[in-house]
């Protein structure tokens, strides 16, 4: 550990907002703590010319999207880290942007849906996972990745879904931001970023289909890192913008689902976030996503534990109204799905940040350093964990509560 002369020498490290937005409440208790912990925020949205050049990082397009959330000063360019070292580094993609030398590696990750693109052997060589639940440790062991006895696995849960159940959010803010009054129900739209998603095959159709309806106040979340980069979706979706239907520029979706009375999504990790609320949930079936999904190496797509059956599947565009008043008349439809889902898929709901910052004041671990070996790249492909575990929910077997519903 650290010795107490010295600051602990923290480093943040992504590429997209998201990313930032599930470090976001740890980087606020860790900044509380004034001059003891050092803290610098690298990487920034990517782009490269061809897939045989590196990636160019823009820090600033990043971070200037949370100015006033963050002091800028932490926030470095990737070329500033290379040769530096830190004592512990936070990433919550696959493949980490690192530093020259670091001693503790800590995979925070970016959500779990369905199809579990989390688990996979690309995720492997972290000394610490901060795993977001039973059914993210299920599923590791089942791999082969991570075993269930490994102590880098951590039971902290998801940091960045604390502030949807823990009192701190006021709805009113996101109403006033957009315009809403509050008088009708809002129905947030947020689809995946992978391709063929619901946005790229029927997703202005059912824009369309709300907005001519004129029942509810409608938000807009484009993904923020797409696959398919050939549609500029925040500009090509401003156009169809009225008093009743707005596109969300938000960096952070929390405060957007914790304003929403009902969710419209696809394949996405924000199903699975927006449980935690109870609230109905309309998913647009992706026949052709689901099928590639389904035929990558080492998938693990699993639409048979929890998958969609928290909410009702539309598969046509001509359904979505209808399927979407009816689901906020009948708001308890899955709500006992939903209570086992989230009881599965999260620890620690509300109390991660807490659980985050336990294991690093009295648990982390000192461990010998890490060099990034691809000075091209400046990534290490990654994730692992260790800490304190704590039992499943009302001492229920994660076995027993999918088998109830």
């Amino acid at each position: 550990m650290q010795s107490e002369t010295q600051p602990t020498r923290v480093l943040f490290t992504g590429y997209a907002p998201v990313h930032f937005a599930c470090f976001g409440p740890l980087y606020q208790r860790l900044r509380a703590l004034g001059s003891s912990v050092r803290i610098t925020l690298s990487g920034g949205l990517r782009s490269r010319e061809s897939r045989s050049e590196a990636y160019q990082y823009d820090e600033q397009a990043l971070y200037n999207q949370f100015a006033g959330q963050i002091d800028l000063d932490h926030v470095q360019p990737v070329d500033a880290i290379r040769d530096e070292s830190y004592d512990v580094l936070f990433a919550a993609n696959t493949k980490m942007i690192m530093p020259k030398h670091v001693s503790c590696r800590v995979q925070i990750f970016h959500g779990i849906s369905f199809r579990n693109k989390a688990v996979r052997g690309d995720n492997a060589g972290a000394d610490a996972y901060f795993l977001v639940g039973p059914y993210m440790k299920h599923r590791f062991a089942e791999a082969g990745h991570l075993a269930a006895d490994d102590p880098r696995a951590l039971h902290i849960g998801f940091m960045k879904t604390d502030r949807l159940v823990d009192g701190t959010l006021d709805r009113r803010d996101v109403l006033e931001r957009y315009g809403f009054t509050g008088e009708r129900p809002v129905v947030l739209y947020a689809p995946t970023g992978q391709r063929h998603n619901s946005l790229e095959t029927m997703g202005e159709d059912v824009i369309r289909a709300l907005t001519e309806r004129n029942q509810v106040d409608l938000l807009i979340k484009p993904h923020d890192h797409p696959k398919n980069k050939k549609i500029n979706w925040p500009e090509r979706l401003a156009a169809i913008e009225t008093g009743h239907t707005r596109l969300a520029r938000d960096a952070d979706v929390i405060p957007l689902l914790h304003a929403a009375d009902l969710l419209i999504t696809d394949a996405s990790s924000v199903s699975s976030e927006y449980a935690l609320l109870d609230r109905p949930i309309v998913f647009l079936d992706v026949p052709k996503l689901i099928k590639r999904a389904l035929a990558a190496n080492d998938a693990m797509v699993d639409l048979q534990t929890w998958g969609r059956r928290c909410g009702m599947v539309v598969e046509q565009p001509a359904d979505v109204v209808q399927t979407v008043e009816q689901a906020l008349i009948d708001q308890g439809e899955c709500s006992d799905v939903r209570h086992a889902m989230t009881a599965d898929l999260f620890y620690n709901p509300g109390r991660a940040t807490q659980a985050a910052m336990d294991w690093f004041k009295k648990d982390r671990p000192a461990v010998s350093v890490k060099t990034a070996g691809n000075e091209d790249e400046h990534v290490i492909e990654g994730e692992d964990s260790v800490c304190a575990n704590e039992s499943s929910p009302a001492g229920q077997s994660v076995e027993s509560r999918r088998a109830a519903v």
